[in-house]
């Protein structure tokens, strides 16, 4: 006999913390823990409130507030300041100045007058769902179970039976001030009903107080996935018609995406740079193999959280095309993408009204590849994969609406009103500008360095997503854990490599392309220094500085070209090389001939990479002594020797050599290659050599 693994339970509530909070905490706690679980709500999903007595900064007086999570964020990771706060008897006053659904949309700009304290936080538009709800918390989920039932066609009639009653049900509406009324008059006239779902978007649950709230709602929820679970047993359901296809091995996945992600992504590209994010999680193996994959995908997706995020529909790529190579698979993914494009532009134009913004980026978000997985595609690493975790939202949705009754997506109307809705482009225009480097990569070998740290940090500073290449596991473990709390955990990546193995470096860009889709920005920092006589100059000490210096150099740069190539978007390498490079300097022979062997590199990839849009450019320090990690070995004893000072005297004896008298820092090279890599900034230069010495007459280029 068999036992199937009982579902894992829903976050518990904690009285005795509870205890110790006042009600706006309280509120704050009950967000967290909904969020916290994403069977209750998908990131960013859905909103809390709760109706408090606050005195009046005005007049000392006892009012209601209503705190309500504002417009953007997550409730899983929410702070205080998330939540708006507003005045109950403003909010209810609205209500005397309605004029009625065709004229909702401009109940928006009189929220900012019901503002409590001051508040800045901006008021969402699910606002007055909460305040007409005559109870003191209320919960708005996006749990996958109850958007299954509420995407049903008999979902009215399946919820009554789901929920014996105790749950109520709206047609779909969008959200808004006449939503708002409709659940204050649908909740008077169903006074004992424990909560709400809406059509083809979500639930909504309530409670007297925090504790029997956030009770209520993961109440509704698990009844609803338990008879689900029972139903589809019950009826032996197969997962959306069957299997229709075999996965591919993973080795055969990777090799597949390694070779037509680049592609994909440069194609997707031509209107502003874009980065992927690729998912292979069990729910999108069976939806990509699936029979009814076609016929699902074409329906669309359901809860407005989701194709606002995902489009109305994904593409789809078949084997017969990522089975190609070369011109080949570049020419049948622009014909798949051309036909995405008119297919969408298509849908625009039937459902645009007279002051409908214009047509946003006709690519898709969401690719589909049977046999490998999902894409998600987007201007930034968090945002594509957010889509996708939406989209696997979408899957589970279908997958247990078409397990009990048949599923169905947003009338294409209702959806496009909501994807081109005048308040969401609003929302769309305030949004900050973009940093200069989101949606490219940069890939810098020898990256847990001291210039290598300082070259990354500078350009994550300007939105880059990076992949850190060195040879030193436990360093680059510990500068990408550090990255990674500063600037978040989607972009910044590392991989052990060792540069003068042409296997480890094919092997390192390959998973650079599986986590963003390519790269951009080459930063080629990978280092050593050595120092000795020329007779005393070993033949081993020469092949390790050629095969780190030029040979690695090399074989990095040539991957780095025949990604950018196949992209087809142009590019930016970036060799940091030596003022050695330009000028000999005394008992350093491999050194020098090596570092002068990168600067003919990058001049070869200039002249080679120009007619595709690919510059190359070489920044050239000397003496960056403080941060640096090549001056914490012999090489510091070895100069100090050869220059005949003392390793307590190097600092100042290069930086009083120079003509500006000033020494150089990590922080230094990080400027000088940002700029060489930065499209704004140096798009007219390509085999140009950036001196960063602090002034050297011999190291003079021309």
């Amino acid at each position: 006999m068999t036992h199937s693994t009982p579902p894992t339970p829903f976050p518990k509530w904690n009285p005795d913390h509870a205890a110790s909070l006042d009600a706006p905490g309280l509120l704050l706690y009950r967000s967290n823990l909904l969020g916290s679980d994403l069977r209750i709500t998908n990131y960013g999903g859905g909103n809390t409130s709760a109706k408090i007595v606050q005195k009046d900064p005005l007049t000392g007086k006892d009012v209601w507030v209503l705190w309500v999570k504002g417009s953007g964020g997550d409730v899983g990771s929410m702070k205080l300041d998330g939540f708006s706060t507003l005045y109950m008897d403003k909010l209810d006053a609205l209500q005397g100045l309605y004029r009625g659904p065709e004229h909702e949309d401009e109940m928006v700009a009189y929220l900012p007058h019901c503002t409590f304290n001051l508040n800045p936080r901006a008021a969402s538009i699910d606002t007055p769902l909460h305040a007409y709800l005559p109870f003191a918390h209320v919960d708005h989920m996006h749990p996958d179970s109850v958007i299954a039932i509420a995407a049903m066609a008999n979902s009215e009639a399946l919820t009554q039976k789901i929920f014996d009653g105790t749950v109520g049900w709206l047609p779909w509406r969008k959200p808004g001030f006449e939503l708002g009324l409709m659940l204050q008059r649908y909740q008077a006239a169903h006074p004992t009903q424990r909560g709400l779902v809406l059509a083809g978007h979500g639930l909504f649950t309530w409670g007297d107080d925090a504790q029997s709230c956030y009770e209520n709602t993961v109440g509704v929820i698990e009844h609803a996935q338990n008879w689900l679970a029972q139903e589809r047993a019950a009826r032996k359901a197969v997962s959306f018609g069957g299997v229709a296809r075999q996965s591919l091995s993973a080795s055969e996945q990777d090799a597949t995406l390694a070779r037509v992600l680049p592609v994909l992504r440069g194609l997707a590209s031509k209107s502003g740079h874009k980065l992927l994010h690729v998912d292979r999680q069990a729910t999108v193996m069976e939806f990509v193999n699936s029979r009814d994959l076609a016929a699902l995908a074409a329906l669309g997706t359901s809860c407005p959280d989701h194709f606002l995020r995902t489009k109305i529909r994904p593409m789809i790529v078949e084997e017969v095309v990522y089975a190609l190579e070369g011109q080949a698979l570049a020419q049948a993914l622009e014909a798949k993408l051309v036909a995405y494009r008119a297919d969408y532009v298509a849908y625009y134009e039937r459902c645009k009204h007279a002051n409908s913004p214009a047509v946003r980026d006709a690519n898709p978000v969401i690719i589909l590849l049977p046999g490998i997985g999902m894409v998600s595609i987007a201007k930034d690493k968090a945002t594509a994969r957010i889509a996708g975790e939406f989209y696997v939202n979408a899957i589970n949705v279908m997958r247990d609406a078409n397990a009990v009754d048949t599923y169905v997506g947003l009338p294409e109307q209702e959806a496009f009103n909501i994807e081109y809705w005048l308040l969401e482009e609003a929302k769309l225009q305030r949004m900050p500008k973009a940093k200069p480097l989101v949606g490219k990569v940069a890939l810098v070998t020898g990256g847990a360095g001291g210039i290598g740290r300082a070259i990354v940090e500078r350009q994550l500073q300007e939105g880059v997503c990076a992949v850190l290449l060195d040879i030193d596991a436990p360093a680059l473990e510990s500068t990408v854990a550090e990255l990674s709390k500063k600037y978040g955990k989607d972009v910044v990546r590392g991989v052990v490599c060792d540069v003068t193995s042409e296997d480890s470096v094919m092997a390192a860009y390959a998973k650079a392309t599986l986590e963003f889709g390519g790269i951009d920005i080459l930063v080629s920092n990978a280092g050593i220094a050595s120092a000795a006589p020329i007779e005393d100059t070993s033949l081993a000490l020469w092949n390790r500085n050629q095969s780190i210096l030029a040979t690695g150099y090399f074989l990095v740069g040539r991957e780095a070209f025949r990604l950018m190539k196949a992209q087809a978007v142009g590019g930016a390498m970036v060799f940091i090389a030596s003022k050695n490079g330009m000028i000999a300097s005394n008992q350093a022979v491999a050194y020098c001939a090596a570092k002068a062997a990168e600067i003919q590199l990058s001049r070869s990839f200039a002249l080679e990479g120009a007619p595709l849009g690919i510059r190359s450019n070489v920044v050239n320090p000397d003496a960056v002594i403080r941060g640096s990690k090549i001056w914490t070995g012999s090489w510091s004893q070895e100069r100090a020797a050869a220059n005949k000072v003392s390793e307590e005297q190097l600092e100042a004896f290069y930086r009083d050599r120079s003509m500006l008298k000033r020494s150089v820092f990590p922080e230094d090279i990080a400027e000088a290659t940002y700029f060489m890599a930065a499209d704004h900034l140096s798009a007219k230069s390509t085999g140009n050599i950036l001196n960063v010495d602090a002034g050297n007459l011999a190291a003079f280029t021309r």
